[in-house]
C-alpha cells in the first residue's frame, strides 16, 4: 500500500487520537501520538457510543473490554417536562444491535480512554504543541519545552481549541448557539422518582430539556441538562462556575426525576454550548484535522465522539489506500459532508427539545414516530465501508 512508509505525528491523546492511532497501526501504518497533558485524562462525564462508533471500536478489536465496562440501554425516550408521560419511545437492547450491527454502549469517559490507551501502547505525554511548519516535503511540530519533531503527515486531534487548526484554516473555531448546559453522575438510589433508569431519556419543555442515559453497571446515571441561556456568553472560558441554587432553580416546576437528578449534581458548573463554523478546508498539505478540531458539534444527538472515531477509521483507511494527498483529499470529501450533516440536524434537535407546551411541541411529539429515520441514517452508516467505496 501507498501510505504504508509514511510516518503520522497526531496531535491530541483523545478519542480521536488514540482511536486513529490504533486503526493506523492496524494498518502497519506508523504513527506517534503527542499529548500536552502529563497523564491521559478525559474532560466530560460519559459517551453515549452509538453503532456507528461501536462497530469500528469492535473492528479494533475492544468489544469485549467495552462490553465489560458499559450499560446496553432498553429503549429511547422522550418525555413531557413536567408530567413525564412517554411523548416517543424506539426500542434499542438486542433489537437495535440486529439491526445496525453495533450495540449500543453507556460507558465512563474515562473507561472509553483507559481501554483505548491499553490497545494503544506508548503516548508521548507533557508534549505540548506550540506550533506546526513545512520542513521541505515533511512537517514539524514546535513542542514548549524548545523541542521538534518532524512527520510526513501531521494530524490535529487536538480539539475544540486546536493548534493544530491554526495552520489549516484561520476561520473563527466556534460559534455560542445561544444554550448551556449542567452535567453530572448520580446514583440511580438517588433519584427515586425516575422512571426506567436504564433507558435513554430526554425530558422536553419550554427553554430546556434534560438527556440522561446509565453508563458502567448500570448503578449510575449520566445526564446532560441544557437551558436557553445566557443570550451571550461571557468570557473566553467555556464554563463558567454558578450556585448550586442557580441549576436548581432554573428546573423549578418539572418532574420530581428532573429536579433530584439536577439537584445531585456535584459540577456547579455551567458549560457554554458551541459549534463549529464551517470550515475552507480540512486539510493543508500533509497537516490534516480531526474530530472537534474540524467540526465541533453540539451534543443534542449524542454524535461527538462518535463522529470523531468516523474520522479516524476513514483517514486511517485512506492513508493506507492511496498516496498522502490523495489520501487526505479523499478523506475530506468522506467526512465534510458527512459531519455537516451530523451538526445541522443538532442545532434543529436544540430548538424543537425547547418549545413550550402549544402546537407547535404537539406537532414536534408527533413527528418524534419518525425518529427512526433520524436514527437511521446516523448510526447505520458505516465509515469503513464508506472509504473503501470512496
Amino acid at each position: 500500500m501507498a501510505g504504508k512508509a509514511l510516518s503520522v505525528a497526531i496531535v491530541g491523546g483523545g478519542i480521536g487520537g488514540l482511536t486513529l492511532a490504533l486503526a493506523l497501526r492496524q494498518r502497519g501504518i506508523g504513527a506517534e501520538v503527542y499529548e500536552r497533558s502529563a497523564e491521559l485524562r478525559e474532560v466530560g462525564a460519559a459517551v453515549a457510543l452509538a453503532a456507528n462508533g461501536s462497530r469500528i471500536l469492535g473492528r479494533l478489536g475492544l468489544r469485549d473490554e467495552l462490553a465489560a465496562c458499559s450499560a446496553v440501554p432498553t429503549e429511547l425516550v422522550y418525555r413531557h417536562w413536567r408530567s413525564g408521560q412517554r411523548v416517543m419511545a424506539y426500542p434499542v437492547g438486542d433489537s437495535y444491535e440486529e439491526r445496525f450491527a453495533g450495540p449500543y454502549f453507556g460507558v465512563h469517559r474515562a473507561d472509553l480512554q483507559r481501554i483505548l490507551a491499553g490497545a494503544c501502547g506508548k503516548v508521548h505525554l507533557g508534549r505540548q504543541v506550540t506550533g506546526v511548519g513545512a520542513d521541505g516535503s515533511r512537517y514539524r511540530l514546535e513542542f514548549a519545552d524548545g523541542t521538534s519533531e518532524t512527520a510526513d503527515v501531521v494530524v490535529g486531534a487536538d480539539g475544540v481549541h486546536s493548534t493544530v487548526r491554526e495552520w489549516v484554516d484561520d476561520a473563527p473555531f466556534a460559534r455560542y448557539s445561544g444554550s448551556s448546559g449542567f452535567r453530572g453522575l448520580v446514583p440511580v438510589e438517588r433519584l427515586p422518582s425516575l422512571p426506567d433508569a436504564g433507558a435513554i431519556q430526554f425530558w422536553m419543555g419550554p427553554g430546556g430539556h434534560l438527556l440522561h442515559y446509565a453508563i458502567g453497571d448500570g448503578s449510575v446515571v449520566n445526564f446532560l441538562a441544557v437551558l436557553d441561556e445566557p443570550d451571550v456568553w461571557p468570557g473566553e472560558s467555556w464554563t463558567e462556575d454558578i450556585p448550586r441554587e442557580r441549576i436548581e432553580a432554573a428546573f423549578e416546576g418539572w418532574h420530581p426525576a428532573v429536579r433530584e437528578m439536577v439537584g445531585a449534581t456535584t459540577l456547579y458548573q455551567r458549560w457554554g454550548l458551541f459549534g463549529q463554523h464551517p470550515l475552507n478546508r480540512w486539510h493543508r498539505g500533509g497537516v490534516v484535522l480531526l474530530g472537534d478540531a474540524a467540526h465541533a458539534m453540539l451534543p443534542h444527538h449524542g454524535q461527538g465522539a462518535n463522529q470523531t472515531i468516523e474520522d479516524a477509521v476513514t483517514l486511517a483507511e485512506c492513508l493506507a489506500r492511496d498516496s498522502r494527498d490523495a489520501a487526505l483529499a479523499r478523506y475530506e470529501k468522506l467526512r465534510r459532508p458527512r459531519t455537516r450533516a451530523v451538526q445541522r440536524s443538532s442545532w434543529v434537535a436544540n430548538a424543537l427539545l425547547h418549545l413550550p407546551d402549544g402546537p407547535a411541541a404537539e406537532a414536534r411529539d408527533a413527528a418524534l414516530g419518525r425518529i427512526g429515520e433520524t436514527v437511521e441514517w446516523i448510526h447505520a452508516h458505516d465509515a469503513l465501508a464508506a472509504a473503501g467505496r470512496g
